[in-house]
């Protein structure tokens, strides 16, 4: 056994070994440690190896589902080893000793998931082939979930920015690869062949040219054949569900990098998951599938003007009507997954209840179909849709006919094929049936015929049918002319086994061995029926996605007021009213209310330099408005009163603070490449939002770095840009940039507290009121009455002489030498604790008498 696991092993070197003994799955040697760490199972041992004992764990073949989706999430993957023989099988090839054959009948890795218990209803699941040709990036995706498949060939400048829209589950790519993307696995070179793969593509969807699915580059081509290859090596040689290649272009999709998407929280939040991203503020989705298009609208908002209105006129129509809404959600929540049924039934891993799903979805979506043919105002893409849910008439009423209402999961069992589908089916069952009744006939008449009123006739899958009789019974049943033959004591009962009964077992065996084998052809037959047309059911699957993002943005848009956005074609950016999506829910679930702003860029006035004080709301703004380019090119209605744009071509967002110590980053280091990047890529069609550019070094050199950015994006790539800022010396700059105006979120102090009122103004901040944010914050008094005197220090020196730094020298904190320090006086620093402005009365009392009393001292 141990020379065929490791054969078995060595096929798969770089996966955890499950071999199947019986009813478990194995693990030994080093994958035994792993799992066992992984899953917190026994590690026990098995024998010797070498001297040593081996390491062994287990795990059910019935539960192992969930063990798989535990070593998935932990990163490792695994190869399966079935039994390909029944041990009846090995015994008739080799004798009572043959061991049973084995073999690796599939691997299982993050990116080639089918199970529903190993995947998420809601996202994607993108396994993603990454190779190089002619100085570009080929880029293969496919979700063999539901057999979605794109192909792209991107500059490698832009190659991080298209696995950030994917979001891939595992990337694949060439061993000589450099500067492979993190985590990617490395795979045989010869397999990203480009004139291999153009060859294959054409062979697997019967087609002579590739021509009538889009142009793809040597790049692409060359990703998409490691691609193949590595499912090949998933599946065995058997691919799965496969739908014709989409060409993605860059051009189609607004451009954001990864930076952006991940400053944005576009469909993850900072912290990981969906909670407190835009996706989640956003989704109002009833289904998977639904759920699924959307993260991908999202993810890649459009660039073609008449795609984007198309989409608005949709949700529009739902939105303007509640009742054909929420009637239609209604609808949609009872329909059952089909494009992942179907990519289960492709793979070989489905089953009745995956038939059965189709026959639900399908039959949903032919009765959708005539529903929304009825409507009047019909927009053009709800005709598109509706059209692509009809025509599966005769694959639903066959499976209407073949199934029962509600099929098992597992096929092994039968059960699945409804009564009156199949005569000959039919009569087996009642063979079957009479056989049943004709036992339990016979326990009576044992009972009768042995005076022994505990007898039972029971069945186990060792045994078969068989007598059972308390043991104080059992001699009465020894007795050669008992009729009884005794086959097994255990303690407390005693088994028997008699002629009439072994015949009417053989009756109900063969019976239900026939029907099991009946069944298992029709839902051979079925599945294959199914699949006959893989590419109209998936165009159906689609067709629900889409209506349910349309109704689920409409859903989104009437609760929260929001409005439909218009297009121009100059680069323009008026909102009125913005809010913030994923801020203003927070609020609302606080019991509070967000503050709306306006924003208004323009070739006039297509720069904003926006000051105020932490907290006040700058990032939020800054923030809220790429969010609504976001959602408006993706087809959504936007939060806002009104919404006025001209396409954004490339989203840029350097906000925020955070270092990559892996890659040997400092946060400044992080915020100069970022802000590098967007000068080096930004055009006038471009959106994009800077805050607080510089203020990761000396305030000089800062100053002077937020000074020349801020020249360059007005210059040189005359983008819309929203720039934040504490540098209240950049103001001058709207003297000489006619493109630049001033702007500030509004504050006041009132009786010494800070009042944030989240309002955007004309004008610059009179000051940064940063003291008033650190006592806000919590800082102790004596340190913000320190930072008091060492500010009214420095704005006398500037004041004085002009220079930042002039009167530094006399401040104890700033001297050059500690030592010169003198030692602190008690009075002074007693003085320096007092708040004058928060002093009552008595507490002003109370402090007199404290320094009388220090003065005495």
């Amino acid at each position: 056994m141990m020379q065929q696991y490791h054969a078995l092993k060595a096929q798969s070197a770089d996966c955890l070994l499950f071999y199947r003994m019986g009813d478990f799955f194995e693990l030994f040697f080093d994958d035994a440690k792993a799992a066992a760490a992984c899953l917190d199972i026994a590690l026990t041992a098995r024998g010797e190896h070498g001297g040593n004992a081996v390491p062994m764990c287990g795990v059910p073949v019935h539960a192992a589902e969930g063990y798989l989706a535990r070593l998935i999430r932990a990163g490792h993957r695994v190869a399966i080893a079935e039994q390909v023989e029944s041990p009846a099988e090995a015994r008739k090839r080799g004798g009572s000793k043959a061991l049973v054959e084995r073999a690796i009948v599939r691997v299982i890795t993050a990116g080639t998931l089918t199970e529903e218990a190993l995947l998420d209803a809601r996202t994607a699941n993108w396994l993603v082939a990454v190779a190089e040709a002619g100085g570009m990036a080929g880029v293969a995706a496919a979700d063999i979930s539901t057999g979605r498949f794109e192909i792209a060939t991107v500059p490698l400048a832009s190659l991080d920015a298209e696995l950030a829209r994917l979001g891939p589950a595992e990337i694949v790519v060439p061993e000589t690869l450099e500067a492979a993307p993190a985590g990617a696995i490395p795979f045989s070179p010869r397999a990203f062949d480009s004139l291999a793969a153009e060859t294959r593509l054409k062979a697997l969807f019967g087609v002579a040219t590739l021509d009538g699915y889009g142009r793809f580059e040597r790049a692409g081509l060359a990703a998409a054949g490691g691609l193949l290859a590595y499912l090949d090596r998933a599946g065995q040689g058997a691919l799965p569900l496969m739908q014709p290649p989409v060409a993605r272009a860059t051009a189609d999709h607004m451009l954001i990098d990864a930076a952006t998407r991940e400053s944005l929280e576009l469909t993850c939040a900072t912290g990981g998951g969906r909670k407190g991203s835009l996706l989640d503020a956003v989704d109002r989705t009833v289904t998977g599938a639904g759920a699924r298009m959307l993260a991908a609208d999202i993810a890649a908002p459009l660039m073609d003007r008449a795609a984007i209105e198309a989409r608005l006129d949709l949700v529009q129509r739902f939105e303007r009507d509640p009742g054909l809404r929420e009637g239609l959600r209604s609808a949609l929540r009872a329909a059952p997954d089909i494009g992942r049924a179907l990519g289960r039934l492709a793979a070989g891993r489905g089953g009745p209840r995956d038939l059965g799903q189709l026959r639900d979805g399908l039959g949903e979506a032919r009765t959708l179909h005539k529903r929304l043919a009825s409507l009047d105002d019909r927009p053009p893409l709800l005709d598109e849709t509706a059209a692509r849910l009809a025509g599966h008439g005769a694959l639903i009423d066959l499976l209407a006919r073949a199934l029962v209402p509600v099929p098992p999961v597992d096929a092994a069992q039968g059960g699945y094929i409804a009564e009156g589908y199949d005569p000959a089916l039919d009569t087996l069952r009642a063979t079957g049936g009479e056989g049943r009744r004709a036992i339990a006939g016979l326990e009576a008449q044992y009972r009768a015929a042995t005076g022994i009123a505990g007898l039972k006739i029971r069945h186990n899958g060792v045994l078969g049918y068989h007598v059972e009789v308390q043991a104080r019974h059992a001699d009465a049943l020894m007795a050669a002319d008992s009729g009884f033959t005794h086959r097994q004591t255990l303690a407390g009962v005693v088994r028997f086994n008699a002629a009439d009964l072994h015949e009417q077992a053989l009756r109900v065996g063969q019976a239900g061995a026939h029907a099991l084998t009946a069944e298992a052809a029709h839902l051979e037959e079925l599945t294959a029926l199914a699949l006959a047309a893989p590419a109209a059911i998936a165009a159906t699957a689609d067709a629900l996605a889409r209506l349910d993002v349309a109704a689920g943005l409409a859903e989104r848009a009437a609760e929260g007021g929001w409005a439909r956005p218009g297009f121009t074609g100059h680069p323009c950016f008026e909102i009125a009213g913005g809010r913030h999506p994923v801020v203003e829910s927070a609020v609302a679930a606080s019991g509070g209310r967000f503050v709306a702003n306006d924003c208004a860029l323009s070739e006039e006035s297509r720069l904003w330099l926006v000051t105020g004080p932490n907290m006040g709301g700058k990032s939020t703004f800054l923030r809220q408005n790429a969010l609504i380019a976001v959602l408006a090119q993706a087809g959504s209605y936007v939060p806002a009163t009104s919404a006025t744009l001209g396409l954004v071509d490339r989203l840029f967002s350097r906000v925020g603070a955070s270092d990559n110590l892996a890659r040997g980053r400092s946060t400044f280091m992080v915020e100069m490449v970022e802000t590098a990047a967007i000068l080096a890529q930004a055009t006038p069609r471009s959106f994009v939002i800077l805050d607080e550019v510089g203020r990761g070094t000396s305030t000089y050199d800062g100053l002077a770095i937020a000074w020349a950015v801020v020249e360059a994006v007005h210059d040189m790539n005359r983008s819309r840009c929203l720039f934040a800022t504490h540098y209240h010396e950049l103001t001058r700059l709207a003297e000489r940039l006619d493109g630049l105006t001033l702007h500030h979120v509004r504050a006041r102090e009132w009786k010494g507290d800070l009042v944030l009122l989240h309002e955007l103004a004309r004008g610059p901040a009179d000051r940064s009121y940063g003291l008033a944010v650190a006592k806000l914050a919590g800082l102790p008094p004596p340190v913000v009455a320190r930072a008091k005197a060492v500010l009214a220090k420095l704005e006398k020196g500037r004041a004085a002489t002009g220079g930042l730094a002039d009167g530094l020298d006399d401040l104890p904190l700033f001297a050059a030498a500690a030592a010169a320090t003198p030692p602190p006086d008690p009075l002074r620093a007693l003085l320096a604790e007092i708040d004058v402005d928060a002093l009552s009365p008595r507490d002003a009392l109370d402090r007199l008498y404290a320094l009388k009393r220090a003065a005495e001292e």
